[in-house]
């Protein structure tokens, strides 16, 4: 089993930043990519930010140029830091992996991001 625990969200005033964690544990594994989604109140879950296990990244248009997302393959961590944030981005964030030959996808428990304007 895999545990992903998500820490860094939190309340923060529009232009400010806030840099999101998510560490993998459990068993011995082998992380595929790594990816961060978002669902804010009423709208369905969207991806925000992929990268693989080769550091390659994508984005979603709407964070393209203020949200970086990385990891770090040695600790099975991986972060987002996020910049120039606006009200639009409050969401409860979800760090997402897929482990192993047959991508078996883990879903963190969220945490929250809130912009006031």
């Amino acid at each position: 089993q895999v545990q992903l625990v998500e820490s860094g969200g939190g309340l923060v005033q529009a232009g400010g930043s806030l840099r999101l964690s998510c560490a993998a544990s459990g068993n011995s594994f082998s992380i595929n990519t790594m990816g961060w989604y978002r669902q804010a109140p009423g709208k369905q879950r969207e991806l925000v930010a992929i990268i693989t296990s080769g550091g390659s990244t994508n984005y979603a248009d709407s964070v393209k140029g203020r949200f970086t997302i990385s990891r770090d393959n040695a600790k099975n961590t991986m972060y987002m830091q996020m910049n120039s944030l606006k009200p639009e981005d409050t969401a409860v964030y979800y760090c997402r992996v897929t482990i192993g030959r047959w991508s078996i996808v883990y879903w963190g428990q969220g945490t929250q991001v809130t912009v006031s304007s």
